[in-house]
């Protein structure tokens, strides 16, 4: 039966991806301050304490977590370790347009992880949207001048968000996978709370070698600590809630579509506060993304 998307439901699924182009804005403000993989540490690290008083059961050792602990290594890895710290990377040398733009080709690497590893089957429409999809991300890592395809030079920050995009595809894919003790997965701060306890440490040893290597000094002030603030409370705890209940009220194929507000939402930010306008390749990258998500989430009669 087809859900109907109430105003309350819009606005759940509005939220998350709002607070994601602030987490991409504010991280590019914040680079001069702080190494980026030290950022998404004490981020997490930030999310656990808040998150505690509401998942401290998960903790004991009785509870259902520990032996699924090698699932939610994965997922730890994956969610938690990776996708963040490779963005918190890529704002360093890429503007928050170009990767929140980059990170909208999410579609093209969730089929094709399905494709390869799930064995999901990919239709035509699939792929022709897929096609789209890739158009605009090769229009935004063009700066907007396909001709220069040929001798394109990638900057660091786009190659690693298309990392961090991958890494989201395989994530999303493992979230699927049926076996999760009911206790974990029908409570979403137990479930957040069980990929953090391992992402966690994952995040701290990739801190950890980051700080070996000689990472840029952290410069305290309160800029650092209301950005720390920011991104605990509002990318991490407040969007995924909000977006666990918009998808349970309107199911993942209508919540898909709202994702895709992050790059516009983005490029408003950037121009508010970075003083870096959208211009027009980045519109135009937008609408073949948006175009592709579109053709390749219909389905035939």
């Amino acid at each position: 039966m087809e859900q109907r998307l109430t105003p309350a439901t819009a606005l759940l699924l509005t939220l998350p991806p709002l607070l994601w182009a602030g987490n991409a804005v504010v991280g590019r403000m914040v680079s001069p301050l702080v190494p980026p993989l030290a950022l998404n540490f004490m981020r997490w690290a930030i999310a656990f304490v808040v998150l505690l008083p509401f998942a401290w059961q998960l903790l004991r050792a009785s509870s259902p977590l520990w032996p699924r602990m090698g699932r939610f290594a994965v997922l730890g890895l994956l969610g938690v370790g990776c996708y963040n710290a490779l963005q918190y990377m890529a704002v360093k040398t890429s503007t928050p347009i170009n990767v929140t733009l980059v990170g909208s080709s999410i579609p093209v690497f969730m089929l094709a992880v399905g494709a390869l590893f799930f064995r999901q089957q990919i239709t035509r429409r699939q792929v022709a949207g897929a096609l789209l999809s890739i158009a605009g991300v090769l229009l935004v890592l063009s700066h907007g001048d396909l001709r220069h395809l040929r001798d394109i030079h990638f900057v660091t920050g786009d190659l690693y968000m298309i990392l961090a995009t991958a890494a989201w595809a395989l994530y999303s894919w493992l979230l699927t996978r049926p076996g999760d003790p009911a206790e974990i997965r029908a409570n979403w701060a137990n479930f957040l709370m069980a990929q953090l306890v391992p992402g966690l440490a994952w995040s701290g040893l990739f801190a950890a070698a980051e700080a070996a290597v000689g990472s840029q000094p952290f410069v305290w002030g309160w800029p650092l600590v209301a950005a720390l603030a920011y991104i605990a409370l509002g990318p991490a705890i407040l969007a995924y809630r909000c977006w666990g209940q918009g998808v349970q009220r309107a199911g993942p194929n209508v919540a898909a579509f709202f994702s895709n507000l992050t790059p516009l939402f983005a490029a408003l930010f950037s121009a508010a506060f970075l003083g870096e306008p959208p211009q027009a390749h980045h519109a135009a990258a937008f609408a073949l993304i948006v175009a592709g998500i579109v053709v390749s989430s219909r389905r035939r009669a």
